[in-house]
């Protein structure tokens, strides 16, 4: 959602015939080769301007949708904006930027918030070897991780401005240009700027890490919520949250909390007040304004009861969008929690455990794959089928701090570039216990027409990615990942997390393919 004003099927594009697309060798987007580019840019003497992504109203807008007056737009570098632009200012920080008022992509710069603490991360989705300086050549490029694969991604520097002013992104440092660019790169990946609109914070989290992803509904948490956040926020995690819709958007509540509106997690830390341990969790609202006014605010009396000490480390006064709140108040307002990480260790605080990784790529496909949910008996054994085994772990490792040994990832990959064009279609997975007597290579229908399923996502729902954290008792399992109706094409990347001691070693996959 961005903050209030202050006044015929399209066809599926390839993005590359390149078949790598590790961090390492990524995939050249669109087939442009940044070095390639570069060095012609530089040969020539000409600044870069992109065919594939043209400073045009078909990349902010091709249907209309924005309330903008395309005719009053210009497409700047960033050299005719500033006298002096700069990519980095003194650092990257959540601070740098605010949401523009044309565009409702809070979704991804709450991501972006969570980006910025993490150096490493950030270095992998901005390489380093780009700048205004020496060889300029109005040509950068970002990575981000698309389906299982990373892409480099090429633009121009041309910024989309009115009156001389930046009409999607601000920057708070006038010269600072990482954000702008960002989310330009990330613009074309999508199709254009209006094809960002309204999204899920999970995407933009996994696009820029590759990662494990979790999502926990606040009002039920089924663990202790706030210790997993302390274990993310100490590794490489990023972490974002969603408030509940409202009946209206763009609603501000009394309480200062905006409804339908994402938010960067940025911190969690615990203080003593009047001798009790109280839990906070520190939030960013991607606008750089407008701040929840209850308890732990900035404001709030509540400062006045702990040390000094913490009073220095944690409040702020400043009217930055960034606030504290007690992790009551947190569950309460706010409606879920997304949290990535590089690795799936943050899940569980004991050194005894580790967990094994098993990735699959397939597809539904009508009239031979593609069964639909249980409720069609005869053709639901006809989805792909994936056996997994869940070990006995030892004592240490199974009274960790988390009960759950197995995180099951479903998502749906899709090869058309256009976003807001992109039909997901509900899906779940379903998993049941294999008695030891079965020897199915594919299990038939007659397995599923009284066996009830021991896990399952729940409701199948229309987004792009599905998860669940859960705990098996050790023996054998099938996974059977689904879309609602049957014969229903898709592509799917199923990721599988099972938890393991750590000093066992992994010589077979947690999952197999039946």
């Amino acid at each position: 959602m961005p903050p209030p004003l202050v006044n015929k099927k399209p066809r599926n594009e390839s993005t590359t015939k390149d078949k790598t697309g590790t961090l390492d060798d990524p995939l050249k987007f669109l087939d442009q080769d940044y070095q390639e580019l570069r060095k012609s840019c530089i040969t020539n003497k000409k600044r870069f301007v992109d065919d594939k992504f043209p400073p045009d109203s078909s990349s902010i807008d091709p249907k209309k949708k924005l309330e903008l007056d395309l005719d009053q737009i210009k497409w700047l570098r960033p050299s005719k904006i500033v006298a002096d632009p700069q990519l980095i200012v003194q650092g990257v920080s959540r601070f740098d930027y605010s949401q523009g008022s044309y565009l409702g992509n809070c979704w991804f710069l709450a991501s972006v918030g969570a980006l910025t603490f993490k150096k490493d991360v950030m270095d992998q989705v901005m390489p380093a070897d780009q700048s205004f300086g020496k060889d300029y050549a109005g040509i950068f490029h970002f990575r981000f991780w698309r389906f299982g694969k990373w892409i480099d991604v090429v633009i121009d520097d041309k910024l989309p401005t009115i009156n001389g002013e930046l009409i999607f992104v601000l920057s708070k440092t006038s010269n600072e240009f990482w954000p702008a660019l960002l989310e330009k790169a990330y613009a074309k990946v999508c199709g254009s700027y209006a094809d960002m609109h309204a999204g899920y914070v999970s995407e933009a989290l996994l696009d820029f890490t590759g990662g494990v992803h979790v999502c926990f509904e606040l009002d039920k948490p089924a663990i202790d919520l706030w210790s997993l956040m302390d274990r993310a926020a100490k590794t490489k995690a990023l972490m974002a949250c969603g408030s509940h819709q409202g009946e209206k958007s763009e609603n501000v509540l009394p309480n200062g909390i905006v409804q339908g509106h994402a938010y960067t997690v940025t911190g969690v830390f615990k203080v003593t007040c009047q001798g009790k341990p109280v839990r906070l969790v520190r939030v960013l609202n991607p606008w750089g304004m407008g701040e929840w006014n209850g308890a732990w605010s900035d404001k709030s009396s509540l400062w006045n009861k702990v040390s000094e000490k913490e009073r220095t480390k944690c409040r702020s006064l400043a009217n930055d969008g960034e606030f504290w709140m007690s992790m009551e108040d947190f569950t309460k307002n706010l409606e879920e929690i997304d949290i990535c990480c590089l690795s799936p260790d943050f899940l569980d605080s004991s050194s005894k455990c580790s967990w094994t990784t098993t990735c699959y790529n397939g597809s539904w496909e009508s009239g031979t794959t593609a069964g639909g949910c249980i409720n069609n008996k005869d053709s639901f054994w006809t989805n792909p089928q994936f056996r997994v085994r869940i070990e006995e772990l030892d004592e240490e490792c199974a009274s960790g701090q988390c009960p759950e040994n197995i995180l099951v990832s479903l998502m749906q990959i899709h090869e058309n570039r256009y976003r807001s064009l992109v039909s997901n279609y509900s899906t779940g997975f379903s998993v049941y216990l294999i008695p030891p007597e079965m020897k199915y290579e594919k299990f038939p229908a007659k397995f599923f027409y009284h066996r009830r399923s021991v896990e399952d996502s729940g409701n199948f729902i229309d987004t792009r990615h599905v998860m669940k954290f859960f705990k098996l008792e050790p023996g054998e399992y099938l996974i059977v990942p689904a879309t609602f109706n049957p014969k229903e094409y898709a592509k799917f990347m199923l990721s599988i997390f099972t938890k393991t001691e750590s000093h066992r070693r992994k010589n077979k996959p947690a999952m197999t393919y039946v």
